[in-house]
């Protein structure tokens, strides 16, 4: 039963790609948006926390969880525990981090310079539904439970503008 969801996964998160490979010049655009991994609980204070040691093997589970995805582009907000979520991916996929404002959501500059490509979103539990939404132009998704880092919101545009979005929970 494990190995026939861990496929259906598979499936769902490669069939967005293959869709992308029909033609790059139709201007498909695949976002892949996830929330970052297990933070430092432990200074309530600090603001700009580290990964801990299970926030650090989520971030490697989901490099290899997208190992199969052709990114063009890897964004995070400008946080340490987002950063370090993105990181694995990025450097699986020879790709630099690219950090995004997490106050300006889907913006033209954003979505013209996204335009055609396939990108991983690293967001929060606020920012990356609110993202995702913004994407869609509708209020389809709420806050993620603060105790929830396994989300992954799959939004696909075609080239005539339809869009498509998919949510997966991958623990």
């Amino acid at each position: 039963m494990k190995r026939l969801i861990i496929l259906c996964i598979v499936l769902l998160l490669t069939l967005p790609t293959f869709a992308q490979d029909s033609k790059s010049n139709e201007k498909t655009t695949t976002y892949y948006f996830i929330r970052h991994a297990e933070k430092d609980r432990s200074d309530k204070t600090n603001k700009d926390p580290n990964l801990i040691q299970k926030g650090l093997l989520r971030a490697a589970k989901w490099s290899f969880v997208l190992e199969n995805i052709e990114f063009d582009a890897v964004y995070s907000t400008n946080y340490n525990r987002t950063k370090q979520t993105a990181q694995p991916t990025a450097e699986k996929k020879g790709l630099e981090v690219t950090i995004y404002d997490p106050r300006q959501l889907f913006s033209e500059e954003f979505a013209n310079n996204t335009l055609g490509k396939t990108v991983l979103v690293v967001g929060h539990s606020n920012t990356t539904p609110a993202f995702v939404n913004a994407v869609l132009g509708a209020k389809k998704y709420d806050s993620i439970d603060d105790n929830n880092n396994a989300n992954l919101y799959i939004v696909t545009i075609s080239p005539s503008g339809e869009k498509s979005d998919t949510l997966l929970v991958i623990d």
